[in-house]
């Protein structure tokens, strides 16, 4: 089954980062991701990602499915359209949303990343 490659959260190399300082807008969270699975191209990647409580502005380059599994954010778009979600919650991000997230409760989610090439 070497084409098979299972989402097990503990297995995984955990790599902890801070966000830019140029990005952050309150707190300094520590952040965290636990890659799974990257193709030969770089351009598709599955794992998790975790936050703790703080705020930051993005800007995606790339597509992504979030499951959120643990936590409470709100991401609120450069026009101040705010959605929040919480665990259990499953959405997409297209390329392009530029914007903030606040992480309220310490959160963990099941990311799929698709980056198209330039």
């Amino acid at each position: 089954m070497s084409r098979i490659t299972p989402l097990d959260y503990a297995s995984l190399p955990h790599e902890a980062y801070r966000v830019a300082p140029e990005k952050m807008l309150a707190g300094s969270p520590e952040q965290a991701v636990r890659n799974a699975f990257s193709d030969p191209s770089g351009q598709f990647h599955v794992g998790f990602w975790e936050a703790q409580p703080g705020k930051w502005r993005v800007a995606y380059t790339e597509h992504e499915y979030c499951e959120i599994l643990d936590g409470v954010i709100v991401m609120t778009d450069d026009a101040g359209h705010a959605r929040t979600v919480r665990k259990g919650d499953r959405f997409t991000i297209e390329a392009g949303y530029r914007g903030t997230w606040e992480v309220l409760e310490p959160a963990r989610k099941v990311y799929v990343i698709f980056e198209p090439k330039a």
